[in-house]
């Protein structure tokens, strides 16, 4: 493993600080990919050294293990940024945040992305699961996803229409195939009414600020830009000004967490976290970890909490669904495995 030498490889890494977890024990070996020639040459290196590629973008969707292996290559896309207008189109790169891509949006006239507005993740993991809030999914303003086949990598970045993707609720192909999300491009609903915009506000972007897996660090950071944005154009931005009454109303950034643990089941007929809390369950506790107190399907990391007691947790929900409910909730949060 010594000769596994790239400019964007970081060795022995606390996988802790790149989760909004903020769980995670030592990554052998970490890339910090910040172009398409970084990722071509890091999944090579790679498959070179028989390492396991594990990919992730701002660590908001998964839950590390306490002790890696060291034959895993944690690759995280948060420095890989590229965003450019064409036509009716914006391409947007994988590691790009989507709360970013949502403040790019009002900043060149269009409320589409309002959406993505405090979503702790990269629009690549957006894709991978289809990242939701209300009434919006991401695929619905796609047109085309680039990927890299991790079985061929001969053939480059490929691209993959919208329509083929097999987006549902919190699902798409991407969890199917060995593929690794490198951007899309996206359509407009509503044509941005400043196009040119967009190339000012990316010289002023700051690629660490905006890159940030602590849930606190990322509140303030963008409930602050979003001050500064309105500052700017003369007017209150209603809709992500309603994104931030309804996620602190649920108290989402006042402890390390991935937000909901399990995907809702839609033939139940109501959310996972109200059927959690007709069980009693909110402020369960099992070590450093806690089902949060105000809503059911959130655990927190109460300070110093391990992966194994995450997972404690997430069975006891399981088996207690199974008991009461007859049938088990599937997990949303991705759990690597050590």
């Amino acid at each position: 493993m010594s000769t596994l030498d790239l400019a964007c490889l970081l060795k022995d890494q606390p996988l802790s600080r790149y989760s909004t977890y903020e769980i995670g024990g030592t990554a052998a070996f970490l890339a910090l990919p910040q172009t398409d020639d970084d990722i071509r040459a890091v999944l090579e290196a790679a498959q070179s050294h028989g390492l396991n590629p594990v990919f992730f973008g701002m660590g908001s969707n998964l839950l590390f293990p306490d002790r890696p292996s060291r034959e895993t290559l944690f690759i995280s896309t948060r420095s890989h940024r590229e965003l450019s207008m064409s036509e009716e189109r914006i391409y947007v790169s994988a590691g790009t945040p989507m709360s970013l891509l949502a403040l790019v949006g009002a900043e060149i006239g269009t409320e589409d992305f309002d959406f993505c507005y405090l979503l702790p993740g990269t629009l690549g993991g957006g894709i991978y699961m289809n990242a939701k809030y209300f009434e919006h999914h991401i695929s619905d303003f796609l047109d085309t996803v680039y990927y890299v086949d991790l079985d061929d990598l001969r053939q480059g970045i490929q691209s993959i229409a919208a329509e083929q993707c097999e987006f549902s609720y919190k699902r798409s192909i991407f969890q199917q195939k060995n593929w690794f999300i490198t951007g899309a491009q996206l359509k407009f609903k509503r044509c941005p009414a400043n196009p040119d915009a967009l190339d000012p506000f990316l010289v002023h972007m700051d690629r660490e600020k905006t890159a940030i897996s602590s849930l606190s660090e990322f509140y303030d950071f963008y409930a602050g830009a979003l001050d500064r944005l309105e500052a700017r154009l003369g007017r209150t931005l209603g809709k992500m000004r309603g994104v931030i009454e309804d996620r602190t109303g649920k108290h989402h950034f006042d402890y390390p967490s991935c937000g909901s643990v399990f995907k809702n089941n839609y033939d139940i007929g109501e959310p996972i976290g109200r059927l959690a809390d007709r069980l009693q369950l909110k402020g369960l506790q099992y070590g450093n970890a806690m089902i949060s107190p105000v809503h059911g399907n959130v655990i927190q990391n109460r300070g110093g909490a391990k992966a194994e007691e995450i997972l404690y947790l997430i069975h006891k929900v399981q088996d207690a669904f199974s008991k009461h409910y007859g049938f088990v909730p599937e997990p949303e949060v991705v759990v690597v495995p050590s």
